[in-house]
């Protein structure tokens, strides 16, 4: 399989193609604690890369109920969306070759070039002031600095998040340059929105959010909205617990 060389544009065309278009797989990526398969979704002679995570190639954690990971890979590019700052590439829950998982587009992207490279740059600062309030909305128990990736347009993604949304506090991160900062007021108004969103029962993106994650991360995911609300800090480390993932790559 020939990678892409640059992100395609996100339209509703690719959005359906990932959701619904033939799968086909090339091999497994290699480095994953989880089984991650490179592949193709292609419909009506379109085509586009993705990466494939089935359920049945999740190994059993101790904190986080088996299964539900791409679930919650799948949750955390609707709380991107909701928020208005799409930071994940889309994915989508659907079947694959090895049963239900999550479909994500692959991102091209330069394996040397990662949060650390990048934490100091002007021109991606407001990104990632956007993923610090996120990683703490999704309770990202592992963002490491490799899960920070640039495009061949100088976009910056995040991915792999398989183990978020625990409704205990769970956050493991490598972004905390932004500590005790004010929060944009731009930041809130997407905030403040997320979490109205979240309230209505009838909004069909909160209706989505129940089939991927349990009442309890449901209400724990609007409680910490509405603490950054409450605060309108980016947050601090606690002084309780180790806050960093290992590796940190």
């Amino acid at each position: 399989m020939e990678l892409p060389t640059s992100t395609p544009d996100i339209s509703p065309a690719l959005l359906h193609l990932l959701r619904h278009g033939a799968l086909s797989l090339e091999g497994v990526l290699p480095y994953s604690s989880n089984y991650s398969l490179l592949g193709t979704v292609t419909a009506d002679a379109q085509t586009a890369a993705c990466v494939y995570k089935p359920r049945e190639g999740e190994n059993p954690l101790r904190d986080f109920p088996y299964g539900t990971l791409c679930q919650r890979e799948a949750a955390a590019y609707q709380i991107s969306e909701m928020l208005g700052w799409h930071l994940v590439p889309p994915t989508f829950l659907r079947e694959g070759e090895y049963g239900l998982g999550s479909v994500q587009l692959y991102i091209p992207h330069d394996p040397e070039v990662h949060y650390f490279n990048l934490r100091f740059s002007a021109r991606h600062a407001q990104t990632l002031r956007h993923l610090s309030l996120f990683d703490y909305v999704v309770n990202n128990a592992d963002r490491k600095s490799g899960h920070c990736l640039v495009d061949p347009e100088q976009r910056l993604w995040a991915i792999d998040h398989g183990i978020c949304f625990h409704a205990r506090y769970k956050l493991r991160t490598v972004i905390w340059e932004f500590e005790g900062e004010a929060i944009p007021d731009s930041m809130l108004r997407a905030l403040v929105q997320g979490a109205a969103a979240l309230r209505d029962d009838g909004d069909p993106r909160t209706r989505s959010l129940s089939a991927l994650l349990s009442a309890a991360e449901r209400e724990a995911l609007l409680e910490r909205l509405e603490r950054l609300l409450t605060t309108r800090l980016f947050p601090s480390p606690r002084t309780d617990r180790r806050n960093f993932p290992w590796p940190p790559i």
